[in-house]
């Protein structure tokens, strides 16, 4: 699967501004500059999501299946084992950012005006390995934590397991609604340091070889500083997700690439990029520091 990237004034609006107006100074520690957001930015990524989509159709596809097919796990896994359900997603949720690495390569690849192969995405993760295995270990601890606290909440709330028909009664019983609060509230806010923790961190990690603090912190100050633009983004992904979901998990072949290219451009757009020399200098002292 091979593409080339669009050439005249798709390929210009890909391209980031050099100047951001806004862009907070550089932190204290080098942390990068970040910029405010408004709402219709997210219609900006979606809208370049899908040029990507348009510019390498193979990839998204493929990209697509490998998200589908989860889908159909998870829900084998709810209507067999309804208690184990939230722990094969938290995998799911672990899985689904590094498959997602693959996209962000694509998009870069067509910012710059590169060829967009299947076999340069499928390695983008080997960029900065070691990063991505720290920061995407501390998430699956996170995402532990949640499913336990789950299993908890099932187990003081309930004498036995329900089945997956027995689940969802008990979801829509009235008298269950301290469970249902309880249950929500817990995930919401796990769901909420998982969020907050990566918008960003995962291409920062594979475009700047950066560590994975620095990109957790600086996903953290993105959403800080952008509250209502980041509530908003992550409405919309859980919304369009819910929405692939519904037939069948099918929309997620259309849908996982479209969030994952997203996402990339959220990055761009919130993270103001290093500059030539900054770039140069980062990878003289990784060589060195390899030496």
């Amino acid at each position: 699967m091979n593409a080339q990237p669009h050439s005249g004034e798709e390929a210009v609006s890909a391209e980031v501004p050099a100047e951001r107006p806004g862009a907070e100074r550089p932190a204290q520690g080098g942390l990068p500059e970040v910029v405010p957001l408004a709402p219709a930015d997210i219609v900006v990524w979606l809208r370049r999501a899908w040029l990507d989509i348009m510019v390498a159709p193979g990839i998204a596809l493929f990209y697509g299946t490998c998200f589908t097919v989860m889908g159909w796990l998870i829900a084998w896994t709810f209507m067999n084992s309804p208690q184990w359900t939230l722990a094969l997603s938290a995998g799911f949720l672990l899985m689904g950012p590094f498959l997602a690495i693959g996209l962000y390569s694509a998009s870069r690849a067509h910012e710059r005006g590169d060829p967009i192969r299947l076999a340069d995405s499928l390695v983008a993760w080997d960029r900065n390995i070691g990063a991505l295995v720290l920061y995407l270990g501390a998430v699956l601890v996170l995402e532990m934590l949640w499913s336990r606290s789950a299993l908890v909440i099932f187990a003081v709330s309930f004498n036995t397991m329900p089945s997956a028909s027995g689940t969802l009664a008990l979801i829509l019983d009235p008298e269950n609604i301290g469970f249902v609060i309880t249950y929500v509230t817990v995930g919401a806010i796990f769901a909420g340091l998982i969020f907050a923790t990566s918008v960003v961190s995962i291409p920062m990690i594979m475009d700047r070889d950066t560590d994975g603090i620095t990109a957790a912190i600086t996903s953290i100050r993105v959403c800080l500083r952008n509250p209502v633009t980041m509530l908003l983004w992550g409405a919309t992904i859980t919304t369009l997700v819910v929405l692939a979901m519904l037939p069948g998990f099918f929309g997620l072949i259309v849908i996982g690439p479209l969030i994952g290219h997203a996402t990339w451009h959220a990055y761009r757009k919130a993270v103001v990029p290093l500059t030539r020399e900054e770039r140069e200098a980062a990878m003289a002292a990784k060589a060195g520091g390899g030496n």
